[in-house]
């Protein structure tokens, strides 16, 4: 079964763009969607589902209940993945975001505990599970499309671009909450929910206006898509899929332990941190708009390596410092310690994934890959704030402080065992390709596919 490597891009640069700002929408949207049930758990529903349970019990649950939602994300990646490689990529794109939007508004309607009993958490999760499936199949076809679309020179920022959504809609889901936080009742958790609605007919206009990706498009014309390409990517790509599992549970656990449970933590702590901590999350997730289109920028031109092994450095050595910083119960440190985790650490993680992930596989399996290892690790890390709650109990902050530093290694691990995928050979080749020369005697024009994309079975 032969795989198309991958051709230049065609289109003019006015269309990579739009199909790049036109994926960042979605996946803006999709993170407001998905990380506002997270904001709710650490905040709300504890309370409005699992009243008769004490604080701890009531956060865990809650806490499970946003877990839940993780562990469909494989099942959404794989059937997102699979869709994608057999039919494209933007069908994907648009029945995803569908998908989340009505399930989100849906929990914005949702009758709390003191209402309808165990009914409204047996809901709550089946809804959850929906989220999970539509967020699981949504990245690979935001992430590809755009990758696919974009000039090979500068991949590395183009695919940034759609990463850059994730922070950008955290960002507007914690202004939703920090706007409602006033308002009498459930509806402080509520609106936020309904307020999705607008952001949902936006993306959704946007998207079906895009191009389908122009290598797959390739790939159908020439015969190189795959009959399965699901099972073909486990049996031919396991390692790489185990690879990326351990490259993004450091970015995706670090993530939800410091936005979701050290939320909590600080709130659990003094209940007028609450805002300051929002207030932090905000800033920290605007600052990682700008720093994830840089780090896929810097990618094109140091590799992607050595980008993401800064960031796991970073994160290994912040585990304990965010922590010490946290318990001050001061604004400035509070604030200072989500600009660090997220607005740096993380931002440079995620500008680098999309281009590294995309350029370990093949066209005809692409998505496939990419998603299912992707979303399995964010399945793991679905249960980080849980995990930590656990440990808190037990150690103290030393508990979740030694988690996140221990999921850093991880990622360490992940670095020194995954290739360099756009390497001084391939960026030289790629330049050369541009200019028509050659490179140790081989044409620039149609030159090997290791020149191009290199790819290990």
């Amino acid at each position: 079964m032969s795989a198309l490597s991958n051709p230049p891009a065609p289109g003019a640069p006015r269309g990579r763009v739009k199909t790049a700002f036109a994926s960042a929408a979605g996946t803006c949207v999709e993170n407001y969607d998905f990380v506002a049930y997270g904001t709710a758990s650490a905040l709300y529903f504890g309370d409005a589902f699992f009243p008769d349970s004490d604080p701890v019990v009531g956060t865990l649950l809650a806490f499970v209940t946003l877990g839940v939602g993780f562990l469909m994300r494989p099942i959404g990646g794989a059937l997102g993945g699979y869709l994608g490689d057999r039919h494209g990529r933007k069908p994907v794109l648009v029945g995803a975001l569908l998908t989340m939007g009505i399930a989100t508004v849906l929990i914005g309607m949702l009758p709390t505990y003191a209402q309808v009993g165990i009914a409204a958490p047996v809901l709550l999760v089946v809804i959850r599970c929906i989220q999970g499936l539509a967020f699981g199949a949504e990245w690979g076809g935001a992430v590809m499309m755009t990758y696919e679309h974009a000039p090979r020179r500068r991949r590395g920022l183009y695919a940034a671009i759609p990463q850059a959504g994730n922070p950008l809609g955290i960002a507007f889901a914690n202004i939703a909450f920090l706007l409602s936080a006033n308002l009498d009742g459930d509806w402080a958790w509520r609106l936020p929910f309904l307020a999705s609605a607008l952001l949902i007919v936006v993306g959704l206009v946007v998207r079906m206006k895009l191009s389908e990706s122009p290598e797959f498009e390739a790939a159908k014309a020439e015969g190189g898509t795959v009959r399965n390409p699901l099972l073909t990517v486990i049996r031919d790509d396991w390692r790489n899929i185990l690879r990326i599992i351990a490259l993004r549970v450091v970015e995706s656990c670090a993530y939800y332990l410091t936005a979701t449970y050290l939320l909590s933590y600080i709130t659990d702590r003094d209940p007028d941190d609450r805002g300051i901590a929002l207030t932090g999350v905000v800033i920290a997730s605007l600052l990682a708009v700008g720093t994830t289109v840089l780090s896929g920028a810097l990618t094109d031109r140091v590799g992607r390596r050595p980008v993401y092994l800064v960031g796991c450095l970073l994160a290994v050595a912040f585990g304990i410092p965010m922590y010490v910083m946290a318990n001050t119960g001061a604004a400035l440190p509070i604030v200072l310690v989500f600009l660090i985790a997220i607005g740096v650490i993380h931002a440079a993680l995620t500008g680098t994934q999309a281009a590294w992930f995309a350029e370990l596989f093949r066209t005809g399996t692409r998505t496939s890959g990419a998603s299912l290892g992707y979303q399995t690790a964010a399945s793991v890390a679905g249960f980080a704030p849980f995990a930590a709650v656990l440990l808190t109990g037990s150690f103290g902050w030393w508990g979740p402080a030694g988690l996140y530093v221990g999921v850093s290694a991880i990622g360490l691990l992940g670095v020194l065992t995954t290739r360099e995928t756009w390497g001084r050979e391939q960026r030289a080749a790629a330049a050369l390709r541009e200019t028509g020369g050659t490179l140790d005697g081989i044409p620039a024009q149609g030159g090997s596919r290791r020149d191009v994309s290199p790819h290990s079975s």
